[in-house]
C-alpha cells in the first residue's frame, strides 16, 4: 500500500514529537527514584486515569479483539474474561486503597510491608521480582509480535534485510525501531515522560476511534452485516455448546480457527474463567504499570478514582473501533479471506480494514494514533519493570546508599537490558493468541494462590508466600514447553492447587514469624478477611480501631461494577451492527448502574482519605 505525503507527514511529526515531549519533560525525573517512578506522588488521578487508559489501549490487545469479535461475535464479550478484564472493578472498588495506603514503591516492596524483613520475607521480596520482571519480558515479546504484523500491513516501506546469514524479515525491522524509538524516551522521562505522552497517545487514539465508527457506519449497512454472518452471531447468550457455524458463509474456515481455539464448549470456557477471574481479581493486580498507577496516586481515595476513570473513558471509543474494522471486515475482506483457505491471519483484520477504508489524511491520524496505543503500552511495561531490578534488589541488597544520579542511571541500563531479552523472545512468538493465553491463564495462574491469601489471611507467612510463588511459576513454565497444545485456561485449577499446596506447606513449616509486622499490616491496611486473632490485638492496643465490615458492600459494588464495565462493551457494538433495542436496553443498564456506583462507592470514598490522613 502506498501512503500519500500528508499521511507519511502526520506519522513522522506525531513520532517526533512525541520524543521531544518525552526529553523536554525529562529533568523532572531527574531528582530521585520516587520521582522517576511515581512521579513523585503529585500527579492528579485524572491524569493518571487517562495514562493507565492509554496503557491499556494496546494495539495488539486491539488486533486480538477485533479478530476474536470478527470470529465469535457478541459472544466475544466474554473472552476478555480470561484475563479478567473486571479486576479492573475489583481495584477500584477497594484494592486501590488498600495499596495506596502502604506508601510503598513497587509491588515488590509492598511484600516487606505485608510481611516483614526476615528471611521468608526476603524470599517472597525475590520471587515476586522475579515474576514481574518475567511477566514484563512476556509482555514485551507480545507488544512486539503484534506491532510487526500492524507496520508491515500498513506502511509501504519494505525493510527486509540480510545480515550475514540471519534474515531480518520486514516485520521484525518494524517491531524493533518502533520499539527502539518507545524505550528512547521512556527511559529519558521516566514516569513523568510516560504519563504525558500517554495522555497525549490517547487523545490521538480517541479521535481516531470516533472517526473510524463514523467511516464504518456510514459505509455499512444492517443488510450487508446479517448477510455475511452465521445465525448466533448477534447473541451475547451463549450455552454449554458455542453452535457457532460459519460453514454457511463465505468463511467457512473460520470453524477450524475455533476449533484451535479449543473455545467450542463455550460453556466450559466460562465457568473456567468465572473461576479464575473470581481468585484473580482478589490476588490484586500483577507487578506491573497498573500496579505502579495505583502507587503513584497522591491518595488512597484518589488512587481508586484513578482505576475507576481508566474504564469510564477507554471501554465505550475502544469497543467502537473494534466493532467498526469487524463488520468492515465481515463484510469487504470476507470473500478475500476465504480465499486463504487455512492460512488465514484473523490478527490482520484490522489493519487490513485501514487499508481498505480508512481515507487519506485521516489514516495519517489512524495510523499515528495506533502507533501511539503500541508506545503507550510498550512505555508503561519499559518504565515499570526496573524499578523492581533497582529499587528492591541493587538498593535494598547492594547498595543502599548509592546517588539519585547512579540509581536512575541503574534504572536506564535495566530498561534497556529488559527491552532487549523481550525482543529475543518476540522473534521466537508465532501469535498473539498463544501468547495472550499464556500470560493470563498460565502465568497468572502461579501468581493468584499467594497473592489471595497475602490479603486475607492473617496466618500467611512470608514463606507461605515464596513457596506458593515458586511452585505457581514452574507449574506454569512447565505447562509452556512439556503440554503447549493443552488450552491454558483448563489447565489454571491445577496450577492453582499446586501454588496453594506451595502456600500452605511454606506456611507452616515454621511459627508465624513477624506477628508486630502483620499487626502493622492490618492497622495501616484494614482489609477484611479472616484476621480474628491479628484484629484482637490491634483493637486491644488501639481501642479506637475500627475494623473493616464493608465486605458485603464491596461485594454489591463489585457485582454492579462488572456489569457497568460490560455495557461499556456491548453498547458500541450493538449500535455499529444497528441492534438498537438491545443498545438501548444496555444504555439503561449503564444508567442505573452508574447511579448506583455514585451513591455506594464514589460518595463514601472520601472516608478513606480522612482515615488515612488520620493515620
Amino acid at each position: 500500500m502506498s501512503l500519500s505525503f500528508i499521511d507519511i507527514t502526520i506519522i513522522m511529526t506525531y513520532i517526533v514529537g512525541i520524543l521531544l515531549l518525552g526529553f523536554y519533560i525529562s529533568k523532572k525525573a531527574s531528582k530521585d527514584l520516587n520521582s522517576y517512578f511515581l512521579g513523585g506522588n503529585t500527579m492528579k488521578w485524572y491524569y493518571l486515569g487517562l495514562s493507565n487508559a492509554s496503557g491499556m489501549f494496546d494495539t495488539s490487545g486491539t488486533m486480538w479483539t477485533v479478530s476474536i469479535l470478527f470470529i465469535y461475535g457478541l459472544k466475544s464479550a466474554w473472552i476478555p474474561w480470561l484475563w479478567p478484564v473486571w479486576n479492573q472493578v475489583f481495584i477500584f472498588v477497594y484494592l486501590a486503597i488498600w495499596m495506596r495506603r502502604s506508601g510503598v514503591m513497587t509491588g515488590a516492596q509492598w511484600i516487606t510491608f505485608r510481611f516483614g524483613d526476615g528471611k521468608g520475607a526476603k524470599l517472597s521480596h525475590i520471587i515476586i521480582v522475579i515474576f514481574a520482571v518475567i511477566s514484563v519480558v512476556g509482555f514485551i515479546a507480545y507488544f512486539f509480535e503484534g506491532i510487526g504484523k500492524y507496520c508491515t500491513s500498513i506502511l509501504p516501506w519494505d525493510l527486509s534485510t540480510n545480515i550475514g546469514s540471519f534474515h531480518l524479515s520486514s516485520e521484525r525491522s518494524y517491531s524493533l525501531i518502533v520499539c527502539l524509538l518507545t524505550t528512547l524516551y521512556t527511559v529519558k522521562g521516566g514516569m513523568y515522560s510516560v504519563v504525558a505522552t500517554e495522555i497525549l497517545q490517547f487523545i490521538i487514539m480517541t479521535l481516531s476511534c470516533f472517526a473510524i465508527g463514523y467511516i464504518a457506519y456510514t459505509s455499512v449497512t444492517a443488510e450487508q452485516i446479517h448477510a455475511a454472518i452465521p445465525a448466533g452471531w448477534s447473541d451475547l447468550s451463549f450455552g454449554w455448546k458455542l453452535d457457532l457455524d460459519w460453514s454457511t458463509t463465505a468463511l467457512p474456515n473460520v470453524n477450524d480457527k475455533i476449533a484451535a481455539d479449543g473455545f467450542g464448549i463455550f460453556g466450559a470456557l466460562f465457568m473456567m474463567m468465572l473461576f479464575k477471574g473470581i481468585f484473580a481479581s482478589i490476588a490484586g493486580p500483577v507487578p506491573s504499570y497498573d500496579m505502579q498507577r495505583v502507587l503513584s496516586a497522591r491518595t488512597p481515595s484518589e488512587a481508586a478514582k484513578m482505576s475507576f476513570s481508566t474504564i469510564f473513558v477507554m471501554y465505550i471509543p475502544r469497543y467502537l473501533m473494534v466493532a467498526s474494522f469487524a463488520v468492515l471486515g465481515l463484510v469487504y475482506l470476507g470473500p478475500e479471506m476465504g480465499k486463504m483457505g487455512s492460512n488465514i491471519d484473523f490478527e490482520k483484520v484490522l489493519p487490513l480494514s485501514i487499508n481498505q477504508f480508512v481515507p487519506t489524511g485521516l489514516k495519517g491520524l489512524v495510523l499515528a494514533g495506533f502507533l501511539s496505543a503500541f508506545m503507550g503500552t510498550f512505555s508503561a511495561f519499559v518504565n515499570a519493570a526496573p524499578a523492581y531490578i533497582v529499587n528492591d534488589i541493587y538498593k535494598k541488597y547492594i547498595n543502599p546508599n548509592a546517588s539519585d544520579a547512579k540509581y536512575i542511571r541503574l534504572s536506564v541500563i535495566s530498561s534497556v537490558l529488559l527491552v532487549v531479552v523481550g525482543i529475543i523472545f518476540g522473534f521466537n512468538a508465532s501469535s498473539l493468541t498463544k501468547l495472550t493465553l499464556w500470560l493470563t491463564s498460565a502465568l497468572y495462574g502461579g501468581y493468584v494462590a499467594a497473592n489471595v491469601l497475602k490479603w486475607v489471611w492473617w496466618r500467611f507467612t512470608g514463606m507461605g508466600y515464596f513457596w506458593g510463588m515458586l511452585f505457581g511459576l514452574i507449574a506454569s513454565t512447565i505447562k509452556l514447553f512439556a503440554f503447549p497444545d493443552i488450552v491454558d485456561i483448563y489447565v489454571f485449577p491445577v496450577i492453582l492447587l499446586v501454588s496453594a499446596l506451595g502456600c500452605i506447606v511454606g506456611t507452616y513449616l515454621e511459627p508465624l514469624p513477624n506477628r508486630e509486622d502483620v499487626k502493622e499490616f492490618y492497622r495501616k491496611t484494614r482489609p477484611w478477611g479472616f484476621w480474628g486473632p491479628i484484629k484482637e490485638e490491634v483493637m486491644r492496643e488501639d481501642p479506637g480501631f475500627k475494623p473493616n465490615k464493608d465486605f458485603q458492600k464491596d461485594m454489591s459494588n463489585i457485582i454492579v461494577g462488572i456489569i457497568w464495565q460490560m455495557s461499556q462493551v456491548v453498547i458500541p457494538i450493538y449500535f455499529m451492527i444497528r441492534e438498537n433495542t438491545q443498545m438501548v436496553i444496555w444504555s439503561g443498564v449503564l444508567i442505573l448502574t452508574s447511579i448506583w456506583l455514585k451513591k455506594f462507592w464514589w460518595d463514601k470514598l472520601k472516608e478513606a482519605d480522612v482515615e488515612f490522613a488520620s493515620r
